[in-house]
C-alpha cells in the first residue's frame, strides 16, 4: 500500500491517510501512525466517523508501534509490535473492540505488517493473541469475570436495565471482558427487532466506567441472537467483546454447562463464533478492509 505524505499546517497535520474496514458491519476508520502520528483527539475522531460530514464509522483505530503506544501498554506489551489505539464514536478512548482487533489483524496482513498464522497486538485491555482461522481470525480475548459476583451469586442478576419502549426494568449480569458490559436476557418469543435502541438503555447501579448493554434471546442449543447498544456509539450491527459477554452470560445462567462451550451468536451484521476454554474467551469472525484513501482534518 502506498501512504500518503502528511500535509502539515502551522504545526498541525490536516491531511491523512486512512483505510475503512469492517467486522460483521461494525465498521471502523483506520488511520496508520507509523512513526507515532498523527496524533488524534476527540472532535478529530468525531469528525473521521461522522457518516455524512466524514468518512464514518462505529470508531478509529490508529495503527501504532508498540514503541509510541503509552508507557503501561508498552510495559505489558510482551512480543507484540503494534498497539491497537481504538477510540469509541464520541472521542472517548476505549479498552479495546472484539471485532475491530480482527480488522486491525486483517490491515496488518494487507499492509505487510505482520506475517504468519497468528500474532500478538497489544491493546489498553492487554495483549490479544490473533490466529488466522477460515472466513477470518479468531482472537482471544482473554479471562472473562463477573463485575459484582457475590450480588450475582445472591440473586441471578446483579442490576436493572431499562430500555426505552419497555413497561419494567429487567434484571442484568455484568460482565467484564475487558471493557464493561451488561446483559440482558429475553424470553425466546420476544422480537429483537422491536427493540427501541435509540436512546441508551439506563443501567441502574450506573456503571463507573459506562456499560455496553446487550440483549439477548435464546435461538438454539448453544445458539443466541442478540442486539447491543455500545457506549459511546450508540446500536452497532454487531459487538465482538458483546457477544462474549452475552455467551458468557447465557452459560453462567444456563448452570455453566460443561457440554455446552461451542457457540453462535447472531447480530444484525451477521454471525461470530464464541468458544469458552476455562476462563478463556475466543471469538471468531471475518475482517475486510474495504476502501482507503486521504481525508483533510477540520482546523
Amino acid at each position: 500500500m502506498t501512504r500518503p505524505a502528511p500535509m502539515v499546517l502551522d504545526g498541525r497535520v490536516t491531511t491523512i491517510g486512512f483505510a475503512k474496514g469492517h467486522g460483521t458491519k461494525n465498521d471502523f476508520v483506520l488511520v496508520p501512525a507509523l512513526d507515532g502520528s498523527p496524533q488524534l483527539g476527540p472532535d478529530d475522531v468525531v469528525f473521521l466517523t461522522d457518516r455524512r460530514g466524514g468518512v464514518g464509522g462505529d470508531g478509529v483505530i490508529r495503527i501504532v508501534p508498540v514503541e509510541h503506544a503509552p508507557q503501561d501498554v508498552r510495559d505489558a506489551a510482551g512480543d507484540a509490535q503494534w498497539f491497537m489505539d481504538y477510540r469509541n464514536q464520541d472521542g472517548s478512548v476505549g479498552e479495546m473492540c472484539g471485532n475491530g482487533t480482527r480488522v486491525f489483524a486483517q490491515y496488518l496482513l494487507e499492509n505487510g505488517l505482520a506475517s504468519g498464522a497468528s500474532f500478538d497486538i497489544a491493546t489498553r485491555a492487554g495483549v490479544k493473541r490473533m490466529t488466522v482461522v477460515a472466513g477470518g481470525f479468531q482472537v482471544d480475548l482473554g479471562v472473562w469475570r463477573l463485575a459484582r459476583e457475590p450480588e450475582a451469586a445472591e440473586r441471578g442478576s446483579d442490576s436493572v436495565v431499562q430500555a426505552v419502549g419497555m413497561p419494567d426494568p429487567l434484571p442484568a449480569l455484568s460482565v467484564d471482558m475487558g471493557n464493561p458490559h451488561t446483559v440482558v436476557a429475553l424470553p425466546p418469543e420476544f422480537d429483537l427487532s422491536t427493540l427501541d435502541l435509540t436512546h441508551p438503555p439506563r443501567v441502574d447501579p450506573v456503571p463507573e466506567h459506562g456499560s455496553n448493554v446487550e440483549f439477548v434471546r435464546a435461538v438454539g442449543p448453544g445458539h443466541i441472537a442478540m442486539r447491543v447498544h455500545e457506549r459511546g456509539v450508540g446500536e452497532t450491527h454487531s459487538c465482538g467483546t458483546g457477544a462474549a459477554a452475552a455467551v458468557v452470560a447465557t452459560w453462567w445462567w444456563a448452570g455453566r454447562p460443561v457440554d455446552q462451550l461451542d457457540w453462535r451468536v447472531d447480530v444484525p451484521g451477521g454471525q461470530l463464533g464464541v468458544r469458552l476454554d476455562g476462563e478463556q474467551v475466543l471469538l471468531s469472525g471475518p475482517a475486510q478492509i474495504v476502501a482507503s484513501g486521504t481525508v483533510q482534518l477540520p482546523d
